[in-house]
């Protein structure tokens, strides 16, 4: 005989499904400064001092400010809800560090690259990256003080964009402006994912 007491009728607890985003872009163009801006809690980093040895790997040229680097990836986390979570990796920027973001970008659903506009050219690999593996992708222009402001247009071009990326403006120092940008993308998931869907089915569910 089984008794009430021996089954346990409470509903199981639902774990909260996790989101993976990537923040990406150039050395020194504010992917540690945009996690930490937008974490509900205190980021994880891998900030290095920079030294004299690391110079001639790490040109300081537009950022002769900056003292730290990443060096393995920055982590941050939004609960979006109590069904969503979302978890930021900021990848390194220096290009020895390369290799760490086929590790960070698997099971990512999209990235925002900064650009910064001190160093525009800085943002071009992690464009390349993100197109040749199909994740999408929005640009972020982080205006430095200092940096020279280009149009959305001038920064296509540049960047070599299609039109159907997105590139906005943000400020990597402010949680208004991440989670705006954040936004951003987001958006451009759900418009490119419908996009797709809707092509299958035009071309009975397979796009041609």
């Amino acid at each position: 005989m089984v008794y009430a007491d021996d089954c346990d009728t409470r509903p199981a607890a639902v774990l909260p499904a996790t989101l993976k985003i990537l923040v990406a872009g150039g050395f020194g163009a504010g992917k540690t400064t945009f996690v930490g801006a937008v974490s509900e809690i205190e980021p994880l980093s891998t900030e290095e001092l920079l030294s004299g040895m690391g110079e001639g790997a790490d040109p300081l040229d537009g950022v002769e400010t900056k003292t730290s680097t990443t060096v393995a990836l920055d982590f941050g986390r939004i609960t979006l809800d109590e069904r969503h979570v979302l978890y930021l990796f900021g990848t390194p920027g220096q290009q020895r560090f390369w290799f760490l973001w086929e590790e960070l970008c698997a099971g990512a659903l999209g990235a925002v690259v900064l650009a910064d506009t001190r160093r525009l050219a800085d943002c071009f690999p992690a464009v390349d990256f993100f197109e040749r593996r199909g994740i999408g992708f929005i640009v972020a222009v982080n205006e430095f003080d200092e940096g020279h402001r280009y149009t959305a247009d001038e920064v296509r071009e540049a960047a070599g964009l299609g039109p159907d990326v997105p590139v906005v403006r943000c400020d990597a120092r402010l949680t208004s402006s991440g989670t705006g940008t954040l936004a951003a993308l987001v958006h451009h998931l759900l418009f490119t994912a419908r996009t797709v869907t809707s092509a299958k089915s035009w071309n009975g569910g397979e796009p041609r």
